[in-house]
């Protein structure tokens, strides 16, 4: 007997997931392993994310990768000051390791395969939830391979820092927006990878915790398959409800951190709320290039720190150290920098535009990609996808006037098909880009391009998503 056409279509969308799936996990394998391990070497809070993951370990930024973390042995059990989802990941890591009889408390080479496993899914469900013909979804699939396996991100999956957890997360609330619209069980599973994706991402770092807001309108906004009325409501509510659930019994699990004036932080990152703000301060306006003195009149600090100007918080001669600073310590606030920016228009755009250059350069060079045992120098890096951050650094210079217009086309391809789950899928990505570049260019002064990673992926996904020259036929969803 003949299948139905439903069933023959169901048939056929399984061997598309199952080819798409298996074809992106060999080659992010491959490019992970062959003919080395690569990963992102520790910045110095790499103590952080182990510590999330219960191991013990004390070191500050390196300009190697280190394959196997040990915990140190006779060390008493940390807790975290605040959760980065890179933690459970690691964690896992941690046990699939000791479940195949690794010495290692964590391997990261184990934690570089599990992310790619989670980065092929991923990409699964994104192509699973577009609406075209499979010639299209498949153009798609390889353009998010270049995307994600470019060695501006790649490397993030095996290393002890939070933005692999925030990729991954990205391309899993993305895939999930668009499984949800579709029919039958499909809107499920896709409700599942929100959820999943949603986690991930909102609790990656503290600067992604202003996801969660954006994640829930857009989870509103997508129509899940046939549910109409009440139930639709009631399944966007379930949705939003759980992960805005776990959001906050994870932030709640971790130890109160002590902040730099010795008082126990009430949110998390507060411990690094007066660093980030003093960053900002010294290295974003009192940066030594302008008018000091009136800048620091305005911020309402006294004309003799002008000597700590452009001197962050780690600089061998910061304001910190300065008899007068406690008496100061009030004037680093957010609210101080808010009001500074919001005066003075002229410098919140040359702020944003370095922030602009910043995110378009893509890589920082601080970073290496190699084992001390693999004979490459301190800090050396692996080039081997280096197309899409290569094309990005080309225009990195141009700043604001590269990224502006790129912001445009991407808002513009979002309203154009704004009745679609594509069409939100791309407002979701479009607002957390632009969040995520102005959380990182106005709130801290230093790591820019790192900091700016975030919203460079996701910017970078949403134009694969409205790039494609093929997605205009569409093709019925799966009933």
């Amino acid at each position: 007997m003949k299948l139905e056409a439903p069933q023959r279509q169901l048939g056929a969308e399984a061997r598309l997931g199952l080819g798409v799936f298996g074809a992106s996990l060999a080659l992010f394998a491959v490019r992970f392993l062959v003919p080395r391990p690569i990963a992102m070497s520790n910045n110095g809070d790499g103590a952080r994310v182990l510590c999330g993951a219960g191991i013990t370990w004390h070191g500050g930024p390196e300009p190697f990768i280190h394959l196997a973390y040990f915990a140190e042995p006779g060390a008493a059990p940390c807790r975290p000051t605040y959760l980065l989802t890179q933690s459970w990941l690691a964690d896992l890591a941690a046990r699939i390791g000791r479940l195949i009889g690794l010495h290692a408390t964590l391997s990261l080479v184990v934690l570089g395969l599990l992310s790619s496993v989670i980065a092929a899914a991923a990409i699964t469900a994104i192509v699973l939830g577009l609406p075209y013909r499979r010639r299209a979804r498949l153009a798609v699939a390889a353009a998010l391979l270049l995307v994600v396996a470019d060695s501006a991100f790649f490397g993030y999956f095996a290393a002890v820092l939070g933005e692999g957890a925030a990729f991954l997360g990205v391309l899993l609330a993305v895939g999930g927006l668009l499984l949800t619209a579709r029919e039958g069980r499909w809107a499920y599973a896709g409700m599942a990878v929100t959820f999943a994706g949603g986690v991930l991402v909102v609790n990656a770092k503290v600067q992604t915790l202003i996801i969660l807001p954006i994640l829930a309108l857009a989870i509103l906004l997508v129509r899940p398959g046939t549910l109409r009325g009440a139930r639709r409501w009631a399944a966007a509510a379930l949705v939003i409800g759980a992960i805005g659930t776990v959001t906050l019994a994870a932030q709640q699990s971790v130890e109160p951190a002590v902040a730099p004036d010795g008082t126990l932080a009430a949110r998390p990152g507060d411990d690094s709320r007066e660093i980030n703000v003093f960053n900002s301060i010294f290295l974003n306006i009192v940066d030594g290039r302008h008018d000091t003195q009136a800048d620091l009149a305005e911020l309402g600090l006294p004309p003799s720190f002008a000597q700590y100007a452009g001197n962050g918080w780690w600089h061998p001669h910061p304001a910190t150290m300065d008899p007068r600073y406690p008496q100061y310590r009030d004037r680093m606030s957010r609210r101080n920098v808010v009001t500074y920016f919001a005066a003075h228009p002229g410098r919140t755009l040359e702020v944003l535009h370095r922030a602009a250059t910043d995110q378009l350069t893509a890589r920082p060079d601080y970073l290496g990609s190699f084992d001390q045992d693999a004979g490459f120098p301190p800090h050396a890096q692996e080039h081997r996808v280096p197309v899409v951050s290569w094309l990005t650094g080309l225009i990195a210079p141009l700043g604001l006037f590269a990224l502006a217009p790129i912001w445009l086309f991407v808002l513009v391809s979002a309203w154009r098909q704004r009745r679609t789950a594509v069409g939100i899928a791309l407002a979701f990505l479009f607002a957390v880009s632009v969040t995520q570049f102005g959380t990182a260019a106005l709130g801290d002064g230093i790591e820019g391009i790192k900091h700016q990673s975030v919203a460079l992926f996701t910017i970078l996904v949403a134009l694969v998503l409205c790039s494609s020259p093929l997605n205009r036929r569409r093709q019925p969803t799966v009933p």
